[in-house]
């Protein structure tokens, strides 16, 4: 068989990609209220006219906040496929793998005050 070109290959990645965005999208709650999250500060910059800098520094919140917990969602599903009865250290890595998605969501929300707070005062 021959071998797919780069572009081809590159394309199929994209492809698989946009694949799993959408399941994480559609099949877990967290992510849909992340999601929603960032349609209203999406929405919000918009109304209040948020600097290019505050675009910039919010979009890169809101990706760390989805792609973190696309993470989270990857490690949870793989551990309950290596061990689907309780184990202390699986139960360890889902918490600290849990861990990390509440301390990139905490720092996107101090960004996101940082940046619209002053705009109401």
């Amino acid at each position: 068989m021959p071998k797919e070109s780069f572009a081809k290959n590159r394309l199929k990645s994209i492809g698989f990609a946009f694949k799993g965005l959408f399941l994480l999208i559609r099949t877990e709650a967290s992510i849909k209220i992340q999601f929603f999250i960032a349609l209203l500060m999406t929405a919000l910059g918009f109304y209040l006219e948020i600097s290019i800098t505050e675009w910039c520094i919010q979009c890169l919140a809101i990706g760390m906040v989805m792609a973190v917990e696309g993470m989270n969602t990857g490690i949870e599903k793989l551990c309950d496929f290596v061990q689907p009865n309780y184990d202390k250290k699986i139960g360890f890595i889902k918490d600290v793998s849990a861990g990390a998605v509440m301390a990139v969501s905490l720092m996107a929300g101090i960004v996101g005050l940082l940046i619209y707070v002053p705009k109401f005062f």
